[in-house]
């Protein structure tokens, strides 16, 4: 049987995880044994798990995260302390997302607060929501060169849509007045629609301060700190110095 015309018909109604099923299905003995019905149900599933892993694949590259790598199940409790089972579980069923809430992670250089954040948003790609990693001085130059060329509006539109922010790095470079408008109007957007991450080195108590302009920073916080869930992380050993020297030790071997 002649089953290349069935196949250029699936892929032309971009039906190509069942196109790819079926010629699996050609060469395998076993399959041939099976009813149409149950062959049939494996064609419709690989097609399902086709679109899924497609789909991940395309908000994972639109999320740029710097740990692409980085999933829950991988998180090392051991190295990290005030990292709790119980509240990782449940920010592991993105509820606090749909809820559009956010989370804000902080602690010293190097316990892994940005490996955490990845997680979480990697976790949001797996259930087919959308995530976006930024550092904050990069965001902040960006919206600065959109209000240059007049795209200010637009990108901040183009935001608002994203089901997760990431913002990572927060307070870690002074910011004047026009970023504190800029993030009073980001986060304003995504009150009661969206969710955010944000990560920070400056404890949450400390972030008034940091904001400067009291009017701005009440009305800032009031967006990020109600409803959210905060995670302080301190790091037993530096997850950057144990990397490296993995590494080095890696590279002693091979020498």
């Amino acid at each position: 049987m002649l089953i290349q015309p069935t196949l250029d018909t699936l892929n032309r109604l971009k039906l190509h995880g069942m196109a790819l099923a079926l010629s699996e299905q050609m060469t395998h003995n076993a399959a041939q044994g099976l009813a149409f019905e149950e062959r049939l149900a494996l064609l419709l599933d690989r097609d399902e798990l086709h679109r899924e892993n497609r789909r991940m694949t395309r908000l994972l590259q639109l999320a740029q995260l710097r740990y692409r790598e980085a999933v829950i199940e991988d998180l090392d409790f051991r190295s990290r302390s005030g990292l709790d089972r119980s509240q990782l579980t449940s920010l592991a069923s993105c509820d606090w997302i749909r809820a559009n809430q956010s989370v804000l992670i902080h602690g010293a250089t190097g316990c892994g607060k940005t490996y955490l954040a990845c997680a979480l948003a990697h976790q949001a790609c797996r259930q087919g929501l959308s995530a976006l990693y930024v550092r904050a001085p990069r965001l902040f130059e960006e919206l600065n060169l959109c209000h240059a060329d007049g795209s200010f509006r637009k990108r901040l539109a183009a935001i608002a849509k994203i089901n997760v922010l990431l913002i990572d790095d927060f307070a870690i470079a002074p910011i004047g007045p026009r970023e504190r408008n800029d993030l009073l109007e980001l986060l304003d957007d995504r009150v009661g629609a969206r969710a955010c991450i944000i990560t920070s080195q400056l404890p949450i108590t400390d972030w008034h301060d940091y904001i400067g302009d009291p009017t701005l920073a009440d009305a800032i916080l009031d967006r990020l700190v109600h409803h959210s869930h905060r995670i302080h992380l301190e790091a037993k050993e530096s997850l950057r110095g144990r990397e490296a020297a993995k590494n080095a030790k890696a590279k002693a071997r091979v020498d």
